[in-house]
């Protein structure tokens, strides 16, 4: 595979840190907030619960979105959140600022959980695309050990201020990467953009790889079978088991 394609690959799993820093960060930084802001235990709720509130939001826009303006354009949005929210946050001049921060946070969170493996799993050739799409939970991984080591590093100093505001790095790291990053296959052939598409599968094609004709014909005899969107997706045969995984994931993690 060619440097380019893990470039592509490595920026595109960038998303996946921050989704974890980002939700692992209040459970120290929650400490000194609380101290400075004298916070009561609703509010201490609020400002761990906003995150996830704007998460619920992101993630229910991002699948649309995504669809009109393209994974990678979706990508640089959330990275800009990213960004915005983090500082925002560390600069909050109150509990009540603090929670719209997180928030907005929580928009970019949800958005990445939803568009940056549909990203990677888009653009990785078909032979190990569950390889590159694991990336994305390897990187949230990633991102709440660093959280969790910053936390420790600024613990004797108090200084929620910065452990939230470190977000905002590889935040930076992200949007400059990502503008330099192509377009997904899948949304350039939908775009009826063939020959850009073709030119990216060239870039992230491995030695097993079919060639970028066939691949488009793939996509396009894919998108052609494809009868139903949206909610009524859910309802198709082939998505219920996926479907049930899914749902069965997340009652467990809950209940455990």
């Amino acid at each position: 595979m060619q440097a380019r394609g893990q470039r592509i690959f490595f920026f595109g799993a960038l998303g996946g840190l921050l989704f974890g820093y980002d939700t692992g960060v209040i459970s120290g930084a929650i400490l000194f907030i609380k101290e400075d802001f004298d916070l009561s235990p609703f509010m201490q709720g609020a400002v761990v619960a906003g995150l996830l509130l704007g998460a619920m939001v992101g993630a229910g826009l991002a699948g649309p979105l995504s669809d009109r303006v393209g994974r990678r354009r979706l990508i640089i949005a959330a990275a800009v959140t990213f960004t915005v929210g983090a500082l925002a946050a560390a600069a909050a001049p109150s509990a009540g600022a603090l929670v719209a921060a997180r928030f907005v946070i929580g928009l970019a969170v949800g958005s990445a959980a939803l568009v940056v493996p549909l990203y990677l799993s888009e653009i990785a050739p078909t032979e190990m695309r569950g390889r590159v799409a694991s990336l994305n939970q390897l990187m949230i991984v990633v991102g709440i050990l660093a959280a969790f080591v910053v936390n420790a590093i600024l613990a004797s100093s108090g200084d929620w201020r910065l452990m939230l505001g470190l977000a905002a790095v590889p935040s930076l790291i992200l949007l400059v990467g990502m503008m330099f990053m192509p377009e997904t296959p899948r949304y350039l052939v939908r775009a009826g953009e063939e020959e850009e598409a073709a030119a990216v599968l060239e870039d992230v094609k491995s030695d097993e790889s079919e060639s970028p004709e066939r691949q488009i014909e793939d996509i396009q005899e894919a998108d052609q079978r494809e009868t139903a969107s949206g909610l009524a997706a859910l309802r198709e045969p082939w998505v219920r088991p996926a479907l049930v995984v899914a749902i069965g994931l997340a009652i467990l993690q809950q209940l455990i």
